[in-house]
């Protein structure tokens, strides 16, 4: 990972309300209006981390589909674990994400079935 990677990534874990949307989305996909209230956060403020977090990989989107047949997007977090330690002068930085996203696109499928 390069400096500027880490320096934006690290920028957005030092964000409160990015960091409010990673908590909140790794224990279940959230659409952003749930993501408003649960943050106490403002609809422009919501989008702007999303959007932040979904730019490397931190968050991921799909569809839910409600019974009146209404659809709308939802959220969830891919990071499990980020890490950095210094090796002979140089930061590594080690980001763990969730299972792969075809694969629970795979699962959410199943489960309209």
């Amino acid at each position: 990972m390069d400096e500027e990677d880490l320096g934006a990534i690290a920028s957005l874990i030092e964000d409160e309300y990015a960091r409010a949307i990673l908590r909140h989305t790794s224990e279940q996909p959230l659409s952003a209006n749930e993501l408003m209230d649960r943050c106490d956060a403002s609809k422009a403020t919501t989008y702007r981390r999303i959007d932040r977090l979904r730019e490397h990989d931190l968050l991921e989107s799909y569809q839910e589909y409600d019974p009146e047949g209404h659809h709308y997007e939802v959220y969830a977090a891919t990071l499990e674990e980020l890490s950095v330690r210094l090796d002979d002068g140089e930061f590594v930085v080690e980001l763990d994400r969730t299972r792969d996203p075809a694969d629970r696109m795979t699962d959410l499928l199943n489960q309209l079935r």
